[in-house]
């Protein structure tokens, strides 16, 4: 029997085999190791190779481990300088997880992570891997205060992952808007009008307030917030707070909802005209002072408004803040009621009797009164007759002779006076007064006291463009006019007269019609022919230009005192206008 000796192989052929065997382990690769002991700063570990590989005690720190366990490590190098392979747990696990990452990323899904602390621009959540989550993807309203996220587990969308930097940017925010949306198209479906549901109070502007419903925001305007008035929807509702609301109109194509919190109860204004029956007398609380009038809530949900010309018969109310306060109470009357719109008118002032009604008994008309000049205004003076009651003097009514531009020539303020009751209107509530009325018409005689022919003696009282005034007795006046001042040419008045003089002049035309006495300087010395002969050259001037009634004279004679233009029935005009 013969033994076969088998040749070993050469040592260059088993060096090949060692290394093939060695070549497996790769630098940066994850492999399987087992721990064959437990040091202070190192565990040592076991992974088929040479030498042994040592991973730093404090990535174990957070686990139990023996010798024996198999973990998971990653070959970070071969051999290092003394001659140990160097392995990493953590780094394993991170290159593990980054794959997992990378492949969530890639596939669109949700990755679990716990918030780990606030950095500048948002937060570090780990996820495996640290990842960022920007400020303004944490939620769907960028949050005032970041540290309440940290140590909680959210879930979240990957939105940029970058191999060479190793960095993971979150988003928590679309995950929600993800699942809000889902929500919004469930709520859409199964909602109907009437339907009543809870959200939450998301935001509040001028107009509303936006509640949100499980995903879907709704619209609750002002006007469906209160039966009664409400300025802002601050007044009853703050952002965060739970509301009960009712479905007042859904558009599922624009995915829009209309809210009404009102709706939640009964509408008061159901019966509100047999609850406040006009000319009912109502007690109320003042909720709003405008310049207008006072607002007033006489129940929850229903105001009635007092305008300010409704505060007093007889006061004039500027401002309803001037007589009244806010949450003051007070007592009214229902004026009117419009359902439609919602608006209950009140009065005040009917609490009491209406002075004016009784005006026509207490003040008829020629009664002859007396009073205090309480204002004086372009076109007449105001007479107080009793508490909130004028009557009024106008211009005109002032003097039978004189044409008075402004009341202040023969009345002052707070002047007692005496006039008689000419007209009252109670609609408007006005009385005219008159105190030329307290004497006879001196026109009404004139015929007797002067006739074409007569030398009269008077002062001037007056000078204008066109002749001078002259007060006569009676206190009536007369004019000379400029043609009438002397034989000789004259250019201007005032170089023949002045205010004050004496003059004799002749009554060369008496109109009792046009109640206009007119006077001649160069007459006076006239025969009865050349007197004829004068008057009828008088007549022929013209009425509404050389020849003027004393009313539109007067007007004249008050421009001319400023102003030495030649008058002109253009001016005539004018004065009249200012006269009113």
């Amino acid at each position: 029997m013969s033994t076969k000796l088998v040749e070993a192989p050469a040592n260059d052929e088993l060096n090949a085999l060692i290394d093939a065997k060695f070549t497996a382990f790769r630098e940066g690769s994850i492999i399987n190791g087992t721990i064959l002991d437990i040091r202070p700063q190192v565990v040592i570990v076991d992974i088929g190779y040479k030498s042994e590989g040592v991973i730093p005690s404090s990535e174990f720190e957070d686990e139990d481990i023996e010798v024996g366990d198999e973990v998971e490590v990653l070959l970070e190098r071969l051999e290092n300088d003394e001659g140990m392979v160097v392995l990493s747990k953590e780094k394993a696990a991170h290159k593990q997880n980054w794959d997992k990452i990378v492949k969530v990323y890639e596939a669109g899904g949700l990755v679990k992570g716990k918030v780990k602390s606030v950095v500048k621009g948002g937060l570090m959540v780990n996820v495996g891997v640290e990842a960022f989550l920007p400020g303004s993807q944490v939620d769907v309203i960028p949050p005032k205060d970041l540290t309440e996220y940290v140590g909680n587990i959210y879930e979240f969308k990957i939105v940029k992952v970058n191999d060479e930097r190793q960095n993971v940017v979150l988003s928590r925010r679309e995950v929600i808007e993800a699942e809000r949306a889902e929500r919004r198209q469930r709520f859409l479906q199964t909602v109907v009008v009437g339907d009543k549901v809870t959200g939450i109070v998301k935001n509040l502007t001028d107009f509303g307030a936006f509640v949100d419903l499980e995903g879907m925001d709704g619209l609750l305007h002002i006007t469906d917030m209160s039966w009664g008035r409400i300025s802002h929807p601050s007044e009853m509702l703050r952002i965060g707070q739970a509301v009960d609301v009712q479905i007042l109109d859904v558009d599922r194509d624009k995915e829009r909802v209309s809210l009404g919190l009102k709706q939640m109860t009964d509408n008061p204004w159901a019966d509100i005209e047999a609850k406040f029956p006009i000319g009912q007398q109502v007690k109320g609380k003042i909720t709003k002072l405008l310049p207008y009038g006072a607002f007033v809530e006489l129940e929850r949900g229903v105001e009635g408004l007092v305008h300010v010309s409704e505060l007093s018969w007889v006061k004039r109310i500027t401002r309803p803040s001037d007589v009244l306060e806010l949450d003051q109470v007070i007592e009214a009357v229902v004026l009117g009621i419009s359902i439609e719109e919602q608006k209950i008118s009140l009065g005040v002032r009917q609490l009491e009797e209406n002075p004016w009604d009784e005006i026509e008994a207490r003040y008829p008309i020629g009664t002859h009164i007396s009073g205090q000049v309480r204002n004086l205004t372009a076109y007449g003076a105001f007479v107080g007759l009793e508490e909130g009651i004028d009557g009024m003097i106008h211009v005109s009514d002032l003097s039978w002779t004189r044409k008075i531009n402004h009341p202040s020539e023969i009345l002052k303020k707070n002047e007692d006076v005496e006039a008689i009751v000419l007209s009252i209107d109670k609609e408007n509530q006005r009385v005219s007064l008159g105190i030329k009325q307290l004497d006879n018409d001196p026109w009404s005689d004139i015929d007797g006291k002067f006739k074409v022919g007569d030398i009269v003696k008077g002062s001037v009282a007056k000078i204008a463009s066109f002749g001078a005034f002259v007060s006569l007795e009676g206190d009536i006046d007369g004019l000379i006019h400029i043609s009438q001042l002397s034989e000789e040419h004259v250019e201007k008045v005032k170089d023949i007269l002045k205010v004050a003089d004496e003059v004799e002049a002749r009554v060369i035309k008496v109109d009792k019609i046009e109640r206009r006495i007119g006077l001649s300087i160069k007459a006076v010395n006239y025969t009865e022919d050349q007197l004829e002969k004068e008057s009828k050259s008088f007549e022929t001037l013209r009425p509404s230009g050389d020849l003027v009634g004393l009313e539109q004279a007067f007007n004249l004679a008050a421009a001319a005192t400023t102003t030495d233009e030649e008058w002109s029935p253009s001016a005539e005009g004018e004065e009249e206008k200012k006269g009113e």
